[in-house]
């Protein structure tokens, strides 16, 4: 019998996702002591133990135990097993918080997993779930992970506070992964969209598209942006509309934003014209920040580049947010790997914001539970 790795040991409840993910692809046991020991409600929330029982469903021979007042978590991760899945999301975070982890861990299974994922759709929080198929999924195309049943398909929405959305994710598994060598971002060629709307007036989503593209025209001239309002029961339970935003470059890079407006009952009403013009204002701003990867997708594109082949593997990246910070410590403890960070000052080639090459040796991982036909 293989001796057991020595488990990690955590305290707090922020970067739950990224330890028990990391946990399961590295097979490090981790104990995460204090989930908001202080509070007057202690405790794992709905949409974290909402998350543990998906981790628990995609993995076979995981051991999860919680205390009495959920305080502490001890988590042994187990074989990623796959197949085809249903799991009901907690309304109170949106299906891109639990999409997030699932496109870091799809690769890697036993079997091909196909899941149905019902809840939130689209929320003002966590990446929706238009900007991860338009800018994860071709991300994760160049690491060679694609084929025919890789999908996201949004069959319907669902806004906050109700939810009632639902999305099929299928994904192929893959042995290895390629390296990467993105350090050329190239120039934006063109800008897609979907302006939604559901349980609230058509026209709403064409006066969002009316304001987003009076400030993009600007820039340059092939920009569509679709209009999306779902009836009857794909629609969800609760009203609301949004508009996402991907600018694609000349080198296959995408970038995205997005806005939805404020769940029902809660905060001010939101103008369908701000609410464009705002999105239009953020996609600008991401397109400043750069780089061969949007900062959603910073996360998932060193992950991926970490568990390749024992090669080199280079990206470009524009400033890191504070969550990818602390993404590179913990794939220091549980990897043992460091990037070699350099910094790239804007120049004529690179405009925009201060740009970042991060460049990593992978560490070789093999998915092994993946069956040899």
């Amino acid at each position: 019998m293989a001796s057991q790795p020595h488990s990690l040991s955590y305290a707090g409840c922020n970067f739950l996702r990224q330890r028990l993910v990391l946990s399961t692809l590295s097979g490090r046991p981790v104990k995460i002591r204090k989930i908001r020991a202080k509070e007057e409600n202690p405790g794992l929330r709905d949409f974290e133990a909402s998350f543990i029982r998906l981790i628990d469903k995609v993995t076979n021979g995981s051991r999860i135990e919680i205390n009495q007042t959920g305080t502490t978590l001890y988590y042994q991760p187990g074989l990623l097993y796959g197949g085809v899945l249903e799991h009901d999301c907690s309304p109170h975070r949106s299906i891109g918080y639990y999409l997030e982890s699932l496109l870091c861990l799809a690769p890697f299974m036993k079997h091909p997993i196909r899941i149905i994922l019902r809840g939130v759709t689209n929320d003002q929080v966590d990446p929706s779930v238009d900007v991860l198929k338009a800018t994860a999924l071709p991300l994760l195309k160049k690491f060679g992970i694609d084929g025919e049943g890789f999908e996201l398909k949004i069959t319907r929405r669902g806004m906050p506070p109700k939810g009632g959305g639902e999305v099929t994710f299928a994904c192929p598994v893959r042995k290895v992964l390629r390296p990467i060598q993105s350090i050329d971002p190239g120039k934006i060629k063109r800008i897609r969209g979907t302006a939604y709307s559901v349980r609230v007036s058509p026209q709403i989503a064409n006066r969002i598209v009316d304001s987003a593209r009076s400030i993009l025209n600007k820039f340059i001239p092939d920009i569509y942006i679709y209009t999306d309002h779902m009836k009857g029961t794909s629609s969800g339970k609760s009203p609301g509309f949004g508009l996402s935003l991907v600018a694609e470059t000349t080198n296959g890079t995408f970038l995205g934003a997005e806005l939805a407006s404020n769940p029902q009952g809660q905060g001010t009403a939101v103008l369908p014209e701000e609410l464009g013009l705002n999105c239009a204002k953020l996609l600008l701003e991401e397109i400043y920040r750069g780089g061969c990867v949007d900062s959603t997708n910073q996360s998932l594109v060193l992950l991926l580049m970490t568990l390749g082949q024992q090669d080199v593997s280079k990206v470009l990246l524009g400033p890191l947010s504070p969550y990818t910070i602390e993404f590179l410590r913990h794939l220091r403890s549980f990897f043992q790997i460091m990037f070699k960070i350099e910094t790239k000052p804007s120049h004529e080639e690179l405009q925009g914001g201060e740009k970042i090459l991060m460049t990593c040796v992978g560490v070789g991982f093999s998915n092994l539970s993946k069956t040899i036909k």
